[in-house]
């Protein structure tokens, strides 16, 4: 039976009606068509994307939370138990709260984190131009920064700084680097008045300690050249020593006029006491320095008078040049105690500063060391092979329609007249792009 037939009867009742099919059911029949090409490549796409997902490496990730010190200003505390107490003023707070540096310590540190200075140590310390393989240090910087995420949560100020490596030892590493170096930036970059104190103190002490040392071995030298230790404790030696020396002399003296009496001059006793007799004058007069050797001269210098009075080696100098040798003595030794004091007054001052140095010093609370990491934190394998898989599946889907939508049109159609008179210029521009790039070769 012929079309026409069946459709004469419909054509005496009614006209037909044709409904028209949805574009869903339409591309499904078309994919369904495919099918097959389209289980293969999804297949193909799977296992590609499997070996894709298994060969990029493994990323860990280090996590530490630092808390910055909060700020001791008295009007911003005051400000904000005020905002506190009083809800319509949550704006205004919050805004002198930020003129006067309230919340500027968590800000100032995550720019330090930041900073061309931290990374720059980072790098020399872990060798980083080598590790990521990379010929300048701007782009060693760059993927230090790609892999480094710093954060703040401006509720409770709590700074997290995560860092991504391959080594999961070397990311643990790079974190606590980032603390360690933020320590040190912010102990050389602390410019508080007690800072300035104690370098002040520092430079004070060290000029005061070389004064110190001169002084002292300026005294050393007086002392060495003209045997004066203790000018008072060897002036009053030296009077008591005579005293017994000019004791003794008279003792002598009275024996020996006694001794000439009954024996006279010739006898050996009273040689033996006018022996006894000069040995106490030499002696007398040698402590008190009344007699010079011959051919010495004179030197207005107390400590060469004494040295040559009293000779090199002597215990005490001449009693006659102690007065001589009080002024310069006591000049000296009044410079090195002056030092002294100095010295240990500067001394406490330095040690107090270094305190309040450390007071001021803004102190980073770890809440969380950085450990180790046990587990990858990238690529996310079954993740990343389903991505790819369904990109694949769904790029082969739409390549399909589009050619059937394309096969589909009419020759007159303007688009394959536009396509017409399109693709041979850019097959050409093509094919002289690459003649050119073969030659050149």
């Amino acid at each position: 039976m012929s079309p026409q037939a069946v459709l004469a009867p419909l054509e005496l009742d009614e006209p037909i009606v044709m409904t028209p099919q949805p574009m869903w059911a339409l591309r499904a029949l078309v994919l369904w068509e495919h099918r097959r090409m389209l289980a293969r490549v999804t297949i193909i796409a799977f296992v590609v994307s499997l070996a894709i997902a298994f060969l990029i490496p493994k990323e860990y990730k280090s996590i530490a939370s630092i808390m910055p010190p909060e700020p001791q200003n008295s009007t911003t505390m005051m400000l904000a138990a005020l905002t506190a107490r009083q809800p319509g003023l949550g704006a205004l707070g919050g805004l002198a709260s930020g003129l006067l540096g309230a919340h500027s310590s968590g800000a100032l540190f995550v720019d330090l984190l930041r900073s061309g200075t931290v990374s720059d140590h980072l790098i020399d310390r872990f060798s980083l131009q080598r590790v990521y393989h990379k010929r300048y240090r701007i782009d060693t910087a760059r993927h230090l920064a790609h892999l480094t995420k710093i954060s703040e949560d401006k509720k409770s100020g709590v700074i997290t700084i995560s860092v991504e490596d391959t080594d999961r030892v070397r990311a643990r590493n790079l974190a606590q680097g980032y603390l360690d170096e933020l320590n040190k930036l912010v102990n050389r970059t602390n410019t508080s008045a007690a800072h300035r104190e104690r370098v002040f103190i520092e430079q004070r002490l060290h000029a005061v300690q070389q004064s110190l040392e001169e002084a002292e071995l300026e005294l050393s030298r007086f002392s060495s050249r003209s045997s004066a230790v203790d000018i008072k404790e060897q002036t009053r030696a030296m009077v008591d020593v005579g005293a017994r020396v000019q004791a003794e002399l008279l003792v002598e003296q009275s024996g020996l006029q006694s001794l000439r009496q009954i024996y006279g001059d010739g006898n050996v006793r009273v040689r033996e006491a006018q022996a006894r007799i000069a040995a106490l004058q030499a002696e007398l007069a040698k402590m008190t320095g009344a007699s010079e050797p011959p051919g010495t001269e004179k030197s207005d210098n107390p400590g060469d008078a004494a040295a040559a009075s009293g000779g090199v080696g002597e215990l005490y100098p001449p009693l006659k040049q102690l007065p001589g040798l009080a002024v310069p003595y006591t000049d000296l030794y009044r410079r090195v105690r002056v030092q002294e004091t100095v010295f240990e007054l500067l001394t406490q001052q330095y040690e107090m500063a270094r305190l309040e140095e450390a007071r001021d010093i803004p102190a980073i609370s770890v809440i969380d060391p950085p450990g180790i990491p046990e587990k990858k934190a990238f690529p996310p394998r079954l993740l990343l092979t389903l991505l790819l898989t369904f990109l694949t599946f769904a790029g082969a889907s739409t390549l399909i329609l589009v050619r059937e939508r394309w096969a589909a049109l009419s020759a007159d159609d303007p688009r394959r007249i536009l396509a017409a008179h399109i693709l041979p210029v850019v097959h050409r521009h093509v094919r002289s792009i690459t003649a050119i790039r073969r030659g050149d070769a």
